[in-house]
Order: structure tokens, then C-alpha cells, then sequence
């Protein structure tokens, strides 16, 4: 009932009302929220751990009071005693849902693995690393002659390897004199020197030859996931990668919901900077554990990261990026000490460098990407969008170059999709709709066949056919129109307007049926007429963004089009040019990057030149605020059409037909209507 407490699930985003009493575990059941359980709800397993938030949550239109949950209990008490939970955390299979409450479910606690797909793309690099090894020979102390050994070790750094002056943290200082004694009067110093023919910190020592390798990460902290690679310092190996979800999503999927949720909770600033540090942490120790590489030899980390990911991680409160004029703290790059940002992953006196942000709402994601892909040095007119919750857009050439962003959302990645889910094995990301049948083909994350082909069934029956992430709704409802089931203004036909049983009715409208597993008691995986909606709302913000830089321009068309983004690399060229996302261009002229702003990263990481050559890059990028420019909204209103209500669209046309049918929702079977002719 609507009275019943409403319970909202991150990062699935599933929401519904319960009865007051109900269990978590059973609340997550009946939502079809994937939690696990193995004990039979018993408080044995400790499988079913969530973390509830509580405050104001203007995105979900809740307020979430400290008692939205029963109090703890004798369960959970014992099992914290004998196995420990992390603060903050519930036994699902315990704590009941009395009020109106968020609930996260971590990693450990889903069944089916959130897969992070921010793979380290390939690229050459010249390596000139901030952070190296340095072997030195100390001259031994002379009564006759009295000085230091730091200060001998500091002229002996001057004289081998041109090093003007050098800072010295308390804690390598402390072991100095053990490690030269030790070494035989040699050591081999962990030397970071941001600028070349700049001063140096001596961040560790060690007697005599120490071959290394040394370490750094590369971490693209995204508003959905965060990926981190970890690069050997000498030759630029990527040694190890891997990605979690970002914690700050159970405050708000989006980045304005987090700047809200700061606004209306005192403290929710700090809340989610010590989510995210702690976050990163972790992600630093499991990637060092994939690598087998000890923590204490990752000596240096940049981050690229949007404007409110960066003042976050900063421990800035983003309150005035919420509001014009969108005022950034800084947005120059930043030196910092991974001491001064919490960071335990790293080497005690480790170094981190953020790239500059463009502008308030364009971030050092963004200039990663611009490092990456190079818009500034294309002889042909490029653009290059990178697609996620927060999409950042590039539109340049050598003459000139334009940045902007779009808040797209969340549902390019599943969220609030009726049978939508992060990409995890089990989720259909591919799908193809015969126009002639009507009847729908899939691919699941994990498996390699086409589910009209042999195997499939056995092949999937560990993950099942749990839902759809973000690249197969976005070919879902390009699919949809291919096949005429969905008219231009997305709205679904009746089966007897298509011709097919799929089209089922949903009240006054229609959704399409892709998989129906009921019967072996899965889930109803359809496209609801919400879930259009919703991508068309997200889609219509790229492609407005998009078109507004082309306005700027003073152009019409682009040569070419660079999908960039770890959920860009999963993307169809043709299947975003059917739903709108980006403007009509030769399918062959669109490409992915891939991780672009990881590569930014690892290139800032691994080549100090390349910091101060984004920093000038930066300055003379073009800045151009959506949330301000009226015409933002015009292309807005005419991308809601699929793929667009006045742009032709005519190269897209010549390579695959678009039905043109008409379907009116007038009544409830959703058959066509006739209008009243005014007299």
C-alpha cells in the first residue's frame, strides 16, 4: 500500500513499498534486488550485509529517520562479537523495515559481481615518471670536517644526478643513518621531482641497490565506478587493474543528488569524502593484492575525476557547484601528499597529483580525456563524448577546441530501468529484434552465444537471465525502432497494431516482452514505456550538449565521432545513431577510446611533461555552460524524438530503414484514435 514504508535499494535503484515488519532480505526478494543469503535467514552467513543511510534524499523524495530500521538485535549482536561487522552495517535477514528507507548492498553481499569494465587501454607512451630511483655513494663523516649525513646525501644527490634541493619527511629521515651504515655508503633513494630541474622529496631509501620496480595508480573515480591501473613506474606496464562501484551512490546516483544531499544534511559532505577515501583505499589494496605488489611501493597516484568527485575527495563541500555561477575551489591541478587525503593504500609518504578541471560542470576527467585523444592537434573537425552518469563532451580541431557537460543520468547504465541492473553476468547487453518475426535474440554478460543458438540454456544456467544493463537497453529501444514495434516519437504499438504478442499492455500503454523466465521462477525482462522515456530523457541531454558545441562552432556536422568512456567501448555505433545520442555521421567515422580519462591518467602518471602540457591545454579550452544557454533546452525538446524530430538523419537512412509508424495511447488498448477536426 502507498501508506507502507518505501524502500529504495542502491545501486540496483529498485524501490517499492513494504508492509512495516517486513525483513530486508525479504523486502529484496520481493524486489527482485540482488542480495545474498545462504543460511536461510538464520544471521549464520552474514551474506545479506546492507548499509542504510539516513537524511534528506531529494532525488528519491525521502527522508530517511535514524529509526527507518528496527533497533539492533540479539542476532546481530552475537554474530558482531564473534565475527564483526563493519559500522554502519545491517543483517539484512534481522533488520526490519519500519519507516521509509535507502538501503545499500555492498559488493561482497550481491550475488552476481558487479562487472567494472575500465580495462587499461593499450597506448605508447614516453616514459619520464615524476617518481625514480636513484643510486647514490655518500662521502663517510669527518671529524675533521663535521656535517650531516642528510646533508652529504644531499650533495651527493647534487653533484650524480643534478638535484638543486631536497625535503626530507621525519620518517625516512629517521632510517637514513642505519640505511647508509647498512649500504656501505650507498643507497638507492625513491626520489619525486614534479618538474624537471625542480627540487625533490626523498620519499624512501634503501641500502645499497634497490632495483624497484616502483609503483603508481592511475584512478579514474567516476560518480558510478571508480577504476584504478597500477603501472610500473620504470617501463610503464600496466601490471594490474580492477574497478569498484563508488559508495557515494547510495547518497545519490547522480551528481546534483549528492550536492543535495550535502545541502540538506549537515555533515553529508564529510560523509561521502570519507565513503570515497575509504573506497579508493580498498581498490588501492586489491589491485597491489592482483599484482602481488607490496602497498608500500606505490609511491605516487593521479586521479581524474569530475568537478564533484574532485571538491569531494578533496573534503570540499560542493555546494556552489549546485548553483551558478557553478564556482570551482580551484581548478588548477594539484601536488597533495596521500597522508593529506586519508589514502592508507599507498606508501606512507606516497604523492598525488589531480589534473586541472575545466570548467564547473567540465572536470579533470575531461582534461584526461583532451590529454588522451588530442582534440587540439585534429586536422579534421572530431567529437568525442564521454558517456556515463555525467557525460563530458569534446568538440575541436587544431584551431579551436569546446568542452561542455551533460547530465545524462543514470540510465544509460541500467538504473531506473524497470528490469535494469548494473552489468554483472546474467544481464543482456546485446539484442536484435527480427523486423520480419518480431521476435527478439539476446546475449548475457558471460556468455558468448546468441540465445536462439545450442548451448545457450546450459551455458547460462549458473548466472540465469537476471535483467538488462545499460548497453542492451540502449539497443533494446534502437531495436525496437528498427523493427516498427516503437513509433519515432518512442511510444510502443499494441499487439495488434505490431503484430506480435510481445507487446503486452501495461495500463494505457504497451511494453515489449525480451525474455520471460516466470515459469522457472526469473524474471519478466521487458522495455516498459517508463524505461523509453527514460532513455530518451538521458539521450536527448547528450545529443542537446553535443549540439550546442556544434552550434558554437558554427557548424552543422562533424567529421567524426569518438565514444569514449569504459560504457562507450560497449556501445553500437549504429544502435547509438538510431536512438539520437550523436549527431548523423558515416557509421565507419565512429570509434571507441575506451577508458580515454584512465589513459589521460596513466599519460600524467607515467610522463611528467604531459602534466604541464594538459595544465596549458586546459587554458585554452572554450568553455560553454548548458545549464545557462536557452538553446540548450530547444535541442533538448527536438532530440526527445528517435532518433530526431528535425535533423534527417539522411546517412543514418541510407544504411538501415526506419519504419515510420504512428501509435496513439488515446485509450486503454492503446488502438489508434481519431482526432476532433476543429470547424
Amino acid at each position: 500500500m502507498a501508506n507502507d514504508p518505501l524502500v529504495i535499494f542502491t545501486p540496483s535503484g529498485k524501490r517499492g513499498h513494504v508492509a512495516p515488519g517486513t525483513t530486508v532480505l525479504a523486502a529484496a526478494r520481493s524486489l527482485g534486488v540482488d542480495l545474498d543469503s545462504v543460511c536461510g535467514g538464520r544471521g549464520i552467513c552474514s551474506k545479506c550485509q546492507v548499509a542504510p543511510s539516513y537524511g534528506q534524499f531529494s532525488k528519491h523524495g525521502v527522508t530517511v529517520a535514524e529509526d527507518a530500521l528496527s533497533d539492533w538485535n540479539a542476532v546481530e549482536e552475537r554474530y558482531d562479537s564473534k565475527r564483526g561487522l563493519k559500522p554502519g552495517r545491517r543483517l539484512g535477514c534481522q533488520a526490519q523495515i519500519l519507516r521509509d528507507v535507502v538501503l545499500d548492498v555492498p559488493p561482497e553481499s550481491q550475488v552476481h559481481k558487479q562487472v567494472v569494465r575500465k580495462e587499461a587501454t593499450a597506448r605508447d607512451i614516453v616514459m619520464d615518471p615524476a617518481t625514480r630511483l636513484r643510486l647514490v655513494e655518500v662521502e663517510q663523516p669527518d671529524m675533521h670536517e663535521p656535517s650531516g649525513d642528510l646533508q652529504r646525501l644531499t650533495d651527493a644527490l647534487r653533484a650524480a644526478w643534478d638535484i638543486p634541493a631536497l625535503s626530507v619527511p621525519l620518517p625516512v629521515l629517521q632510517k637514513l643513518q642505519t640505511a647508509l651504515r647498512k649500504g656501505n655508503w650507498q643507497v638507492t633513494c625513491a626520489l619525486h621531482q614534479p618538474v624537471e630541474d625542480g627540487p625533490a622529496q626523498l620519499l624512501d631509501l634503501w641500502p645499497g641497490l634497490f632495483e624497484g620496480p616502483l609503483w603508481g595508480l592511475a584512478i579514474d573515480l567516476g560518480s558510478t565506478t571508480i577504476a584504478a591501473h597500477l603501472c610500473d613506474l620504470t617501463s610503464g606496464t600496466v601490471a594490474a587493474s580492477a574497478g569498484i562501484m563508488n559508495p557515494q551512490i547510495r547518497f545519490g546516483e547522480d551528481l546534483m543528488s549528492r550536492v543535495s544531499y550535502a545541502m540538506m544534511n549537515e555533515g553529508g559532505a564529510a560523509e561521502m569524502t570519507a565513503a570515497v577515501r575509504d573506497a579508493l583505499s580498498e581498490l588501492a589494496r586489491v589491485v597491489a593484492g592482483e599484482a602481488d605488489v607490496p602497498t608500500t611501493e606505490i609511491v605516487e597516484a593521479v586521479f581524474v575525476c569530475n568537478p564533484v568527485m574532485h571538491h569531494l575527495l578533496l573534503g570540499i563541500d560542493p555546494v556552489e557547484l549546485g548553483q551558478a555561477p557553478f564556482a570551482l575551489a580551484t581548478s588548477d591541478s594539484l601536488d597533495l601528499s596521500a597522508e593529506a587525503l586519508d589514502l592508507t593504500g599507498l606508501h606512507p609518504a606516497g604523492q598525488v597529483h589531480l589534473l586541472p578541471c575545466i570548467a564547473g560542470h567540465v572536470g579533470a576527467d575531461a582534461a584526461a580525456v583532451a590529454l588522451s585523444e588530442a582534440p587540439d592537434r585534429s586536422e579534421d573537425l572530431v567529437l568525442i563524448v564521454d558517456v556515463g552518469t555525467n557525460a563530458e563532451i569534446l568538440l575541436g580541431n587544431r584551431d579551436r577546441v569546446l568542452a561542455c557537460s551533460s547530465p545524462t543520468g543514470p540510465a544509460f547504465e541500467g538504473a531506473q530501468i524497470s528490469s535494469g541492473q548494473r552489468a554483472a553476468p546474467g544481464a543482456i547487453e546485446k539484442i536484435r529484434i527480427d523486423p520480419e518475426t518480431k521476435e527478439p535474440r539476446f546475449r548475457v554478460i558471460g556468455c558468448d552465444l546468441w540465445s536462439n543458438e545450442d548451448g545457450f540454456a546450459e551455458a547460462t544456467a549458473a548466472s540465469g537471465i537476471t535483467g538488462i544493463c545499460g548497453s542492451g537497453i540502449i539497443e533494446a529501444v534502437a531495436e525496437l525502432r528498427i523493427a516498427g514495434l516503437m513509433d519515432p516519437s518512442g511510444l510502443i504499438g499494441s499487439a495488434e497494431q505490431t503484430g506480435t504478442a510481445r507487446c503486452i499492455s501495461d495500463g494505457r500503454t504497451h511494453q515489449y516482452v525480451i525474455h520471460d523466465g516466470t515459469a522457472e521462477g526469473g524474471p519478466l525482462v521487458t522495455v516498459t514505456q517508463g524505461d523509453i522515456r527514460a532513455i530518451q530523457l538521458a539521450k536527448s541531454a547528450l545529443y542537446a550538449g553535443a549540439r550546442l558545441l556544434m552550434d558554437e562552432f558554427g557548424t552543422d556536422t562533424v567529421d567524426r565521432v569518438v565514444l569514449a568512456g569504459a560504457f562507450g567501448a560497449h556501445i553500437s555505433p549504429l544502435h547509438a545513431m538510431v536512438l539520437g545520442m550523436i549527431p548523423d555521421v558515416a557509421l565507419d567515422r565512429v570509434t571507441s577510446a575506451g577508458n580515454a580519462a584512465g589513459t589521460g591518467a596513466r599519460m600524467a602518471l607515467l610522463n611528467r611533461a604531459q602534466r604541464a602540457e594538459i595544465d596549458q591545454t586546459v587554458r585554452r579550452i572554450t568553455k560553454v555552460e548548458t545549464a545557462v544557454e536557452p538553446r540548450f533546452q530547444e535541442h533538448f525538446v527536438a532530440a526527445n524524438a528517435i532518433p530526431h524530430a528535425t535533423a534527417p538523419f539522411a546517412t543514418l537512412r541510407s544504411v538501415v530503414p526506419l519504419p515510420e509508424p504512428r501509435f496513439n495511447a488515446g485509450d486503454g488498448d492503446g488502438t489508434r484514435t481519431r482526432r476532433r477536426r476543429r470547424r
